[in-house]
């Protein structure tokens, strides 16, 4: 990516949170009010280009997988007992402002690009949002820079469990890099838990989706954020638990929509294009 400029896909995930609210019914899966302000005064024109690209059974099944993907990472995160919550890739998520409550005993830590960070916090400024003590920026980027050296700038206290989610990221990555992240989550406490996304390889992947990453590949590669890293199953839970991790849960995309969209008036169901994994450090 543009090191001057925050990221494309950022701004694009933020448009899609906000528009599940806006388009869809309630309840929604993830309800984000401030999706669309941080992403700014382009967001029409950034879902403007989304419409005239992708048709809108792929748009619906783009958005599910993107909030069902937070939704998931901080269900596991309040079912547990974690003080330390560490956003890997955080873009312009909201969890701090959203759930204004769990800051102070818990410590929030957005990982991020130095310039989508910079943007974050100037829109949080013109918007008014509050950033506490307890709401913690750490610019990192993850092909360049040790993940463990931030988070000791930025007072992590490993001796006690840690909570990462690692959503939308690994697919621009490296392998070398992902697997230095996943061995740096394993380093933490016993009872650390990580929940990640990976993006599916092709045989695993229903038409819709084909559509999509087709088209995606294509837009991010211009925007110099291109795909990387695909996997099978079997695939990512062997390099998770070769770096030391013992995998909690791995599901389907036929598991998110029993448990997030069943039911549902509208028909939303997440793309087979992404997977997701909870994993915990052992002992």
């Amino acid at each position: 990516m543009d090191a001057g400029r925050p990221s494309a896909t950022a701004m694009a995930v933020a448009v899609s949170r906000g528009s599940h609210r806006a388009d869809d019914e309630p309840p929604w899966v993830l309800d984000d009010p401030y999706a669309l302000m941080l992403a700014g005064p382009a967001w029409p024109d950034i879902r403007a280009s989304d419409e005239a690209v992708f048709a809108e059974p792929v748009r619906r099944q783009s958005r599910s997988s993107i909030v069902v993907r937070s939704r998931y990472a901080e269900d596991r995160l309040l079912a547990g007992c974690h003080r330390q919550y560490v956003i890997l890739g955080a873009g312009l998520d909201s969890f701090a402002w959203r759930r204004p409550g769990l800051l102070g005993p818990m410590r929030v830590f957005e990982v991020d690009h130095p310039a989508t960070q910079a943007w974050k916090r100037a829109r949080a400024d013109d918007l008014g949002l509050p950033i506490g003590e307890g709401h913690i920026f750490v610019p990192v980027d993850f092909e360049a820079e040790p993940l463990e050296a931030a988070l000791n700038q930025a007072r992590l206290d490993w001796s006690q469990p840690v909570f990462f989610s690692w959503l939308g990221v690994i697919i621009y990555l490296t392998t070398g890099a992902v697997e230095a992240t996943l061995r740096t989550i394993a380093a933490c406490a016993p009872g650390s838990e990580a929940v990640l996304s990976y993006d599916a390889s092709a045989p695993f992947l229903d038409e819709t989706a084909r559509e999509m990453v087709k088209t995606e590949s294509e837009m991010v590669a211009a925007a110099g954020e291109p795909y990387r890293l695909t996997f099978s199953p079997a695939e990512a839970e062997t390099l998770v638990t070769r770096c030391g991790l013992a995998v909690a849960e791995h599901l389907t995309p036929d598991d998110l929509y029993e448990r997030y969209f069943s039911g549902r008036p509208d028909g939303l169901r997440p793309s087979t294009a992404e997977r997701l994994m909870a994993a915990r450090v052992p002992g």
